[in-house]
């Protein structure tokens, strides 16, 4: 896949949830192939996409017929089901501001090999609204803590950039 395609579900009352953000070289909808039901996900592309769409047969035909391709395909779904037992985990557990700290702190956007107080930029490769809705959070909170972040001197909003002055203080900030 190319582009950017926002996977989410609506309620009864209309409310989008946003559960991924498919960017560049992911991959969804695999486990409804091999369930044989319904996807209970809606998707909508964000940006000019190019997906492609492979046949249950040819699928089936190649994890048989390979064991590493087999093996990658249950990698990337025990990603998907880890990254989605750290979100119930982060709805659960954390609040809104660790929430966000956490998603301008990435896996994605700090180099570990690097001194974990640097100062980065992230681009949010969607609209504010669609990442808030992925943090189960409304947009007008989500600025809100972008507002105090910046308050705080942590970030600096520029549009959809994001500049982190120093990652280690944005990663131990105490929300007032």
């Amino acid at each position: 896949m190319l582009g950017q395609v926002k996977l989410f579900v609506i309620s009864p009352t209309g409310t989008e949830k946003v559960v991924e953000l498919a960017g560049p070289g992911n991959s969804f909808a695999e486990a409804v192939m091999f369930m044989g039901v319904p996807y209970v996900l809606s998707a909508q592309t964000l940006t000019d996409s190019l997906i492609l769409s492979i046949e249950k047969d040819m699928v089936l035909r190649e994890i048989g017929a390979s064991p590493e391709f087999a093996l990658r395909m249950l990698a990337g779904l025990s990603r998907r089901l880890h990254g989605l037992i750290k979100d119930v985990e982060a709805y659960a557990l954390h609040s809104g501001v660790q929430r966000v700290i956490g998603y301008l702190l990435g896996d994605d956007n700090l180099d570990e090999t690097e001194n974990a107080s640097q100062a980065i930029t992230v681009s949010l490769p969607v609209s504010k609204a669609a990442i808030a809705s992925r943090l189960s959070l409304t947009p007008e909170y989500f600025s809100r803590v972008l507002n105090e972040l910046e308050t705080a001197g942590l970030i600096h909003v520029d549009k959809r950039d994001i500049h982190i002055t120093d990652t280690a203080r944005l990663a131990n900030y105490q929300p007032r």
